[in-house]
This record gives structure tokens, C-alpha cells and sequence, in this order.
């Protein structure tokens, strides 16, 4: 018989029981907040706003959109959502306007050299995506033995950004491929404003997982000089623009990586387990010469920070991301010093954090 426990609960005070169902329904209902979101940019709000001049009115929006008439007030609680979370500004007088968040969603218009974000967006709250999420107290409860498929492995029985997830939903494949694009393309202006040292000195780059050398590109604009390869599956590299600018290799990182004076993985190791990071970073290792000459590993990816204050969260959720759909995950800085030891690396760096991602230099 288990042993009685001595403690007690400590009972509510009335303050607290009228502040827990508020915070009951809030996370209840939290789900209807990226819902709002994806029902934005499906019918164009962020779009629309930009094309209006940068604010918009409620008939301005119904008449923009194309909507009828008796949806207004309808949209006028969508409007009034997406403005407390963030998505949008409003002021008293009914004006909506961008943030920096929205500005990310608008058709056509690229931010810093980023592309829109919308299918990020879709992506995440896509139907695939949801019923993934809603099997993960069953994925918990069955014994499987390693390697451990992933709640969306489990539920779909196809892999995100492999060829089973192409025949189960040949649409959304393509849709997760954008989005995959568009979020690992994502801030490369900001990091070479920011890090002035990562890449000067450097002859030569191989970015690892570059896809179609959009991250490489502005690289070689600030840094004319770099030679740089671009290493990704046959599949992407097939596809590939070639005009002169980046070099392209068709291979698998797990195997082989082009030498170069530094390897590069933006947002590459969080889709992998820890094992899969060591043999990854073991190619990149054998692909760089020492740090005397200038070798190094250029790692960007989320450093898990609990004095990271709101990005914690965020982190957090991405972790969460990770586990219910693809066999990776997150990691602290402990967690990554483990795995850069273990792949027979000498030392580290953390160069800077730049919201919720780090920066890290990595030395044989």
C-alpha cells in the first residue's frame, strides 16, 4: 500500500477560485487563438492592410476582402481577438494596423530578404498538424521499442519532409516544404548585422540542409569572397537555381560533407535525437581543418533558456513542437556542450542569442 502522504491541499482563496476558471477557459480555448491566426492570412487581412496603405477600418477590411456585409461584425470579433494577441494593432478610433509580427504574413512582400511566413502558419495549424497533437496522451501510453516514432509517425503513419508524407497528402507535403523553407531561411539578415565575426576571415562555407541556398545567398552578398557550397538531398538539390553564385552538392550528411573552413547548420540538429546530432556533428568535424586554421562549426538553433523570460515559453512550446512531430527536440546549453564532447569536439562559444535562437561556434 502506498505510504499516506502527510501534506495537505491547501484551500483556494476566494481571490484564487474566481482566477482559476478564467485561467481554465483560457487555455481551454487557447486553441482558437492560432485558429483566428490561420483565418486571417486565409482570407488576407495582413494583405489587404498593407495594400490600404498600412490601416485599415472595419467596412475598409469587408470591402477589401470581399466579404459580405453581414460578416462584418463577425470579423469585427476576429479584428478584436487578433489585435489583443498581437497580430494586429487598433487603436479607439476602429484603425488597424501591422506589427512586426504581421508584417511577416503579407502576400508578396519579403521582410530583410525573408520570405512571407504564411504557410508557417498554415502549416502548423493544418489539419495534419492538429490530429498529431490530439494523439499524444495515447502515443504516451503505448510501450514501443527504440527508435520511437513520433506522435505524427504514429497517428499518420508518414513522415514530415519524407516521401510517405508526399503520398499520403501530395498538397500539404508541398505546404510543410514551404513553410519549412520560409522558417529556416528566417533572420540571416539580423545574424550578420548582429555577429560581425562569425563569418569575416572565412575562405570557404558548406551550409548544411541549405535547401535552395536562399540562407548562402546573402552570405556571399555580404561576403563576396567566401566560396560556398550548399549540401542537401538529391531531391532539393535537383531543383536548386543554378546561376554561378553557390555551389550545390547532392549527398546525405550523414555520410559525407563537402570540406570547408566552417559547416553550417541553421536549424538543422533540432529535427534530430542526440545520437543523430553526434554523428552529424562527427561529419562536420571531419570536414573542417583545426581552429588553428580557422575550422569551426557554425551552429543556429534554439538555446532552451529559462532566464530567457517570454522566449522561455516560446522555447518551450517549440520543444514541445519537436516531440509531437519529428523525433527531435530542444536543447539547453548543457545539453548541447554534452553532444559537441561526445562528437569529439574541443570547445564552444555561444556568440549571441537573438530572440528564442543562439548563435554558437563550435572548435575542434
Amino acid at each position: 500500500m502506498a505510504a499516506k502522504s502527510s501534506q495537505t491541499m491547501t484551500i483556494p482563496t476566494d481571490a484564487e477560485l474566481v482566477q482559476a476558471p478564467a485561467d481554465l477557459w483560457r487555455h481551454c480555448l487557447s486553441y482558437l487563438t492560432p485558429m483566428a491566426f490561420s483565418c486571417a492570412i486565409q482570407l488576407g487581412i495582413p494583405t489587404a492592410i498593407h495594400r490600404l496603405g498600412g490601416a485599415a477600418s472595419l467596412p475598409d477590411l469587408v470591402t477589401a476582402l470581399s466579404l459580405p456585409p453581414s460578416k462584418a461584425p463577425f470579423l469585427s470579433r476576429l479584428l478584436r481577438l487578433l489585435s489583443t494577441t498581437g497580430v494586429l494593432a487598433s487603436n479607439e478610433a476602429g484603425i488597424y494596423r501591422l506589427v512586426p509580427l504581421s508584417y511577416l504574413l503579407v502576400d508578396g512582400v519579403r521582410i530583410d530578404g525573408d520570405a512571407s511566413q504564411m504557410a508557417l502558419v498554415l502549416a502548423v495549424t493544418s489539419r495534419h498538424y492538429m490530429e498529431a497533437a490530439m494523439g499524444l496522451a495515447d502515443w504516451f501510453k503505448k510501450d514501443i521499442a527504440p527508435p520511437v516514432p513520433s506522435p505524427f509517425e504514429e497517428v499518420h503513419g508518414a513522415a514530415l519532409f519524407e516521401e510517405s508524407m508526399a503520398v499520403l497528402d501530395p498538397e500539404c507535403d508541398k505546404l510543410f516544404n514551404e513553410a519549412l523553407a520560409a522558417h529556416d531561411h528566417m533572420g540571416i539578415g539580423t545574424i550578420l548585422r548582429e555577429c560581425h565575426g562569425l563569418f569575416s576571415g572565412l575562405q570557404s562555407l558548406t551550409d548544411c540542409c541549405g535547401g535552395d541556398g536562399t540562407t548562402v545567398r546573402s552570405i556571399v552578398k555580404a561576403y563576396p569572397h567566401i566560396k560556398c557550397d550548399v549540401l542537401d538531398l538529391p531531391k532539393v538539390v535537383d531543383k536548386a537555381p543554378s546561376d554561378g553564385l553557390v555551389n550545390y552538392v547532392a549527398g546525405d550528411m550523414f555520410h559525407s560533407i563537402p570540406p570547408a573552413q566552417a559547416v553550417m547548420l541553421k536549424l538543422v540538429l533540432h529535427f534530430w535525437g542526440d545520437e543523430d546530432c553526434i554523428n552529424i556533428l562527427a561529419q562536420c568535424k571531419k570536414a573542417i581543418p583545426s581552429r588553428e586554421a580557422g575550422g569551426k562549426v557554425i551552429i543556429i538553433d534554439i538555446v532552451v533558456d529559462s532566464s530567457s523570460g517570454q522566449m522561455f515559453e516560446t522555447q518551450l512550446l517549440m520543444d514541445m513542437a519537436m516531440m509531437v512531430y519529428t523525433r527531435g527536440r530542444q536543447r539547453d546549453e548543457n545539453e548541447w556542450s554534452s553532444i559537441f564532447a561526445k562528437a569529439g569536439f574541443s570547445d564552444y562559444k555561444i556568440v549571441k542569442k537573438l530572440g528564442a535562437r543562439g548563435v554558437i561556434e563550435v572548435y575542434p
